[in-house]
């Protein structure tokens, strides 16, 4: 059967489909030697009824699809995945890093069963301040647009819980349900007996009890600011706390109390480096990147704190240029005085994955971060 055309994007070369019954693998196998290009592209495998199976990149496409045919079936993935597979189709693109970007967003569309690793919510979670009466400091892999600040994104979730509840105990913040009612001590006309905390922690000197009326509502919060404050960098005053007592422990010759402080001060330790480089990776993700193109089709990509606001054929001339300076000027109106007022807003869920791989881009390209320039050149 001859070859069908796919294209999903009218700048780029059409996309070959190879449809073929699953006992014709050699003709499917000679088509991919006849049409298929060494360059740049993602590729998806469909089953005879067109749902997408499975969908990969490939820096040379003809090499990637050819070992397929070499894999060994069943015991390779590879192979059962051609084996399942009616139909390949492919669509070219400039450069490996927009390779990356296409793939992405092509598993975020259609959920393939074969793409397990990416198919998959990667298991990192931000910290969420609670935007409420008591604040609650809290661990979460969804942000949503609740008012919240969020801090992240974190790779460990076990270690983030803990070091949240080492910060919690320290600075006495509550840590009970978004739900339990809360009264602050100069509220104490609203009960007239004495009230007990919900749970155990004010008794152990954990929690200061705002939901009994045993802490006032500026002294709560001057507690929450000094949270903020630790996981955004500008200040270490719980740590401080920790060493204090680790310090006095030991000299007491109580090491096992010391051990247990220090337990502490490694997971605050631990929190503050994460949040630290999760923030200046985010930061210092926002640039105009120049990615060069396999075939002379260079790309401009608007990058800000990690998300790939556009992608523009590279401006040559000055009209281009222009055109390009006025997307620029538009984004970044898009992030008005207002938002940034509020402290850290969460990313939207569907660009979490996005900023992770342009974050492992660079990690693993440093050399690309010479083909950046500020967006102010662009203004």
């Amino acid at each position: 059967m001859g070859a069908a055309v796919r294209a999903s994007r009218p700048s780029l070369p059409p996309a070959p489909s190879l449809l073929a019954d699953a006992t014709d693998l050699a003709g499917v196998e000679r088509r991919v030697k006849a049409l298929a290009e060494q360059r740049p592209a993602v590729y998806r495998m469909l089953d005879p009824s067109g749902r997408v199976l499975y969908v990969g990149k490939a820096k040379r496409l003809r090499a990637r699809l050819l070992a397929y045919f070499q894999a060994r079936f069943p015991q390779d993935k590879g192979a059962r995945i051609l084996h399942a597979a009616g139909d390949i189709a492919w669509d070219y693109q400039p450069s490996e890093f927009a390779a990356h970007l296409t793939e992405l967003h092509e598993i975020q569309k259609w959920r393939p069963p074969y793409n397990v690793h990416m198919n998959q919510r990667r298991n990192t979670l931000f910290i969420r301040v609670s935007n409420d009466s008591a604040p609650k400091l809290s661990t979460t892999a969804k942000p949503a647009p609740d008012g919240g600040r969020y801090y992240g994104p974190l790779t460990s979730p076990m270690r983030a819980a803990e070091a949240i509840r080492v910060l919690n105990d320290l600075l006495g913040l509550r840590d009970c349900a978004q739900r339990m009612p809360m009264v602050f001590a100069e509220q104490g006309d609203l009960f007239g007996a004495p009230r007990r905390a919900g749970c155990p922690r004010h008794d152990l000197g954990l929690c200061s009890g705002p939901c009994a009326g045993l802490v006032t509502a500026a002294a709560y919060h001057e507690r929450v600011e000094s949270a903020v404050a630790f996981l955004e960098g500008r200040a270490i005053a719980p740590v401080d706390r920790i060493v204090a007592e680790m310090t006095e422990w030991a000299a007491r010759a109580e090491f096992e109390v010391a051990a247990r402080w220090r337990q502490r001060f490694e997971a605050l330790e631990w929190l503050l480096g994460a949040t630290t480089r999760a923030r200046a990776a985010i930061e210092l993700l926002t640039f105009v990147y120049h990615q060069p193109g396999t075939h002379g089709d260079d790309r401009a990509y608007l990058v800000r704190r990690g998300v790939v606001r556009a992608g523009y054929p590279w401006p040559a001339t000055p009209i281009e240029r222009e055109a390009f300076r006025a997307v620029v000027r538009a984004d970044l109106e898009a992030a008005t005085p207002e938002a940034a007022s509020q402290g850290p807003l969460p990313p939207p869920s569907e660009t979490i994955e996005e900023m992770l791989l342009v974050m492992s881009w660079f990690r693993r390209h440093p050399e690309a971060l010479r083909r950046t320039s500020r967006i102010e050149d662009w203004m």
